[in-house]
């Protein structure tokens, strides 16, 4: 039902479970947030870029307390927002406070680890929860055990996780600061049925939310969008978000719903009302593409994770499991249902069990309960694989360092935020905070991206990221789109901007990458089709970089030279940076160890936008 440990994982040390380590406990709460600048609420019609995390778990996800996870609701919120906390007897800030966060603790067992680790609780105080502590405490499978409980009728299991939801949504409600720092109450469904998958967070848009609907209540996600519009017909919105499908064995953007019948108008109108957004990018790699389903794509090899959960180190399906795959399929879908059950966004996320939400190569130190800022010399020879882990059941080296999810919105607020999710104006980052906006029209000729007033004009003569084209008007053949990438203030240029193009040829889906903004003054190879590489100025000795190639900001108005009226086809931005030292360069360097063989020494961040669809003879809405 959880994951592993995942690949490199580091735990506090003690007996495991039965002591509560105090250092890496809460700081005391704060019964109102504080910061430093006023809010903004003034709308921007032109839209704000914010960047969050919807994919976060604390001492109260179960898998998490075993792991070793200390940090509760009140150090996650605070941590997120900039404010300086204690871990490990140390004080610990963020780089860059996040504008926008859901914790999203597993639904299945939630506060259940909290409560066996209090002998006072009233599970613990139970001769079944006494059972449980002894054999944890002689070093019982804390994975096995998990089983068992989920299917447990003892006393306290489920006031463990009515009590643990409360405390869930009343922190969520409290560190909630419209204009400075939203908060969304949220949880994780985590149907894993034979290691495949299936995972789903939850994220609520006001201030009241249901207890959390589990895998255990039912693994099939039909049943889980039961609970969403039971709950929208209640007037409590909310959407869901899948994640690592890359690990689903092919089930998570399958042809068959979960009964095995053929995906049919009733399943594609279900699922994209409740599933707007995808998760693309997080601890546990990537879910783009594949290189072997996506063999002229030069940067598919980013962040590979494709292999099932569990210890067996199973390879995951490929088709199925990726999303540009899952674009082409919505569109044969929607051929045959006149409705596309995949037209989603994007989104990024972390999934760190350890409650502090980090994003950069820099904090992110191989493990998901411990940012690298404490992470010793031992524990780091661990997640670099040069000393054995027998804890360690995932493929080294398998994951990257967390993602993040950016969206367009009016206002740093829960109603504004949400409403950019629901209406797919979202983007993913691997971990950067790069911004891009993408807009597709048919007048765009005069309109030149990071011009002033650009994006008004944009706005009000065609479609950005996540909508419908209108059909070509009259006498018009080319699709024109407007592009535009500014670099994180705090990180690398910027190499390339590409536009990803799927589309139908009959009933097959085809895809395309084209180079269509190149820092450097490089073009693309007209034989090859391929443009030079940028380069890289990474200094391995010293795992740093400088930003003396690539560039800051890169636009463009580009016509699609293959574009075909009568062809359905889906177009999404990706914007790549010069390549700078990947975590474990940067954690070897640090400690003193050698960089490991057989992985990256370096990547190449990246962001990616949610997609535009064309489809012909529509008008924009249509079949969504």
């Amino acid at each position: 039902m959880f994951h592993p440990f995942p690949r490199g994982a580091v735990l506090c040390a003690t007996p495991l479970l039965l002591s509560v380590l105090a250092a890496c406990g809460d700081s005391p709460a704060e019964s109102v947030p504080q910061a430093s600048v006023a809010p903004v609420l003034a709308e921007n019609p032109d839209r704000n870029a914010y960047f969050g995390e919807l994919h976060l778990h604390t001492a109260l996800s179960f898998d998490a307390y075993i792991m070793g996870a200390r940090v509760g609701l009140d150090d996650a919120y605070r941590f997120a927002r900039g404010d300086e906390i204690n871990m490990m007897g140390r004080p610990i800030r963020r780089d860059v406070p996040l504008d926008f966060i859901s914790v999203t603790d597993h639904a299945e067992q939630m506060g259940l680890g909290v409560a066996i680790g209090d002998p006072e609780s009233e599970f613990s105080s139970t001769e079944y929860g006494q059972s449980v502590r002894r054999r944890l405490a002689d070093g019982g499978n804390p994975f096995a055990l998990m089983t068992e409980l989920s299917s447990s009728p003892a006393r306290g299991v489920r006031s463990a996780s009515i009590s643990a939801w409360q405390k869930s949504v009343e922190a969520a409600n409290r560190y909630n600061d419209p204009g400075r720092f939203t908060t969304f109450i949220g949880y994780e469904w985590s149907s894993t049925p034979g290691n495949q998958n299936l995972h789903r967070n939850v994220i609520f848009r006001g201030d009241q939310a249901p207890f959390p609907f589990s895998s255990q209540d039912s693994p099939r996600p039909e049943d889980l969008w039961t609970y969403l519009e039971a709950n929208r017909a209640n007037g409590v919105e909310s959407l869901a978000i899948p994640h690592n499908a890359n690990a689903s064995n092919g089930l998570m953007y399958d042809w068959l719903d979960s009964n095995h019948r053929p995906i049919d108008e009733a399943y594609a109108k279900r699922r994209l009302l409740n599933e707007p957004l995808s998760e693309i990018v997080q601890n546990k790699g990537q879910s783009e593409t594949h290189p072997l389903l996506s063999p002229n794509d030069e940067f598919a090899s980013f962040e590979i994770f494709d292999k099932l959960f569990g210890p067996e180190e199973k390879p995951s399906k490929l088709p199925g499991s990726y999303v540009r795959d899952a674009y082409g399929r919505g569109l044969v879908l929607e051929r045959r249902t006149g409705f596309n059950p995949y037209k989603f966004g994007m989104a990024g996320g972390s999934d760190l069990h350890g409650g502090l939400s980090s994003s950069n190569e820099q904090s992110y130190g191989g493990s998901t309960t411990v940012p690298a800022a404490r992470i010793d010399r031992e524990q780091a020879k661990k997640s670099l694989g040069i000393m054995n882990d027998p804890q360690r059941t995932l493929p080294l080296f398998a994951t990257g360092s967390p993602g993040l999810t950016g969206v367009w919105a009016e206002t740093n607020t829960r109603q504004s935020i949400f409403d950019a999710m629901r209406r797919k104006e979202t983007f993913a980052t691997s971990g950067t905070r790069l911004k891009v906006r993408f807009f597709a029209g048919w007048d765009y000729d005069a309109i030149q991206p990071g011009k002033p007033g650009w994006v008004h004009q944009a706005y009000a003569k065609g479609t950005p990221m996540g909508g419908d084209m209108q059909v070509a008007g009259q006498g018009r053949h080319g699709l024109r789109f407007l592009v535009w990438a500014l670099k994180d203030p705090n990180g690398a240029n910027l190499d390339r901007a590409q536009i990803v193009k799927v589309w139908l040829d009959g009933e097959t889906p085809r895809e395309r990458v084209f180079d269509v903004a190149l820092s450097g003054g490089r073009k693309v190879n007209s034989a090859t089709g391929k443009a030079p590489s940028v380069g890289s100025t990474v200094d391995l000795e010293t795992a740093t970089y400088t930003n003396s190639i690539g560039a800051v900001q890169l636009t463009a108005g580009w016509e699609d030279p293959t574009f075909d009226p009568s062809q359905p086809a889906v177009y999404y931005l990706r914007v790549v940076e010069i390549p700078t030292p990947r975590w474990t360069t940067i954690l070897a360097v640090r400690e003193g160890l050698p960089i490991p063989q057989g992985t990256p020494a370096t990547l190449q961040e990246r962001a990616w936008s949610s997609p535009i669809w064309y489809l012909p003879g529509r008008m924009a809405g249509a079949g969504s």
